[in-house]
């Protein structure tokens, strides 16, 4: 979990600092140095909007049944998949021309005179990764290691900004984004399946949990059927069954177990509908996303 979370904070953290440094380098090109504080109160009230939807979301799934802590989680889950896939598409749609758009955004801002704009400039774009980042940590957040990874990827996301905004470091942004925007797909399509399961013991969706809906089972022992399981008498195990169990040879609360799950979203124990889900997922997006990146990297050429 570790690594999941530290790069979601570091990739976060670092588009946050950009734009904010692309801000930063607007106001000083057109002499406006007076709205800098502006920026500051904006970047600080984000953070605090997103820490405090954090804690709620947090604690207070607390007072909610068990179900209703799936529900919520499962739904949130699917929210943050939805989320990471948006801004992945926009960033490859976008990266480019970043800069040009912001700076754009930010001289229109400052034509109302008072730099106040720059306050919701800045507040709406730190704010928008601050919840995106909330959202992908939630399922993690009771978990020491993924917090760890999470603030050490937005450290690490703060100093890189500081160093390129100061000139001290260059690198290939274009490339970096393009390759943390794959890991975020892949990670995005663990973050589904992770919902769907939430959802199915919630029952919410039918599955092989006790008490969910058309669970198929063992005529005979009362289990619940794994894999193309299907004869006279035990019946068929997909679409609603587990699709496989490997919790003899994969501890569950292992290490191996934890960096598949934080990476790829694979558990040794996984339902029909989750594997479908993650599979069907990847196989859309993946191609869609490529197709994107192709036309993004045309765009300059062609232009």
């Amino acid at each position: 979990m570790f690594l999941a979370t530290f790069l979601i904070g570091l990739r976060e953290g670092l588009e946050a600092a950009l734009v904010i440094s692309i801000l930063l380098a607007c106001l000083t090109k057109v002499g406006r140095s007076d709205a800098r504080p502006k920026i500051w109160w904006g970047i600080g009230t984000a953070t605090t909007i997103s820490l405090m939807a954090g804690a709620a979301l947090t604690y207070g799934r607390y007072g909610l049944s068990f179900e209703g802590q799936e529900l919520l989680g499962g739904g949130l889950s699917l929210l943050a998949a939805l989320m990471v896939t948006t801004m992945v598409f926009w960033m490859a749609k976008i990266g480019p021309s970043l800069k040009q758009e912001l700076e754009t955004s930010a001289r229109a801002a400052l034509a109302t005179g008072s730099g106040w704009a720059m306050f919701w400039l800045a507040a709406v774009t730190v704010g928008r990764e601050g919840l995106e980042t909330t959202l992908m940590l939630w399922a993690w957040s009771t978990a020491p290691q993924a917090l760890a990874g999470a603030v050490a990827g937005i450290l690490l996301a703060v100093a890189l900004g500081l160093a390129i905004n100061r000139g001290m470091m260059r690198f290939n942004l274009s490339r970096f984004f393009t390759v943390t925007g794959a890991l975020l797909i892949v990670m995005s399509a663990g973050i589904l399946a992770y919902g769907i399961h939430d959802l199915q013991e919630a029952r919410f969706l039918p599955g092989p949990f006790s008490g969910a809906p058309i669970t198929p089972t063992n005529f005979r022992t009362g289990e619940v059927l794994v894999g193309f399981t299907t004869t006279p008498f035990w019946g068929a195990s997909f679409p609603f069954g587990w699709a496989f169990d490997l919790q003899d040879y994969i501890d569950p609360s292992g290490a191996v177990a934890s960096i598949l799950k934080g990476t790829i979203g694979f558990t040794p124990l996984m339902s029909w509908l989750e594997v479908i889900a993650w599979a069907l997922y990847l196989a859309i997006v993946f191609p869609l996303w490529m197709r994107q990146q192709r036309r993004a990297a045309l765009a300059p050429s062609r232009s």
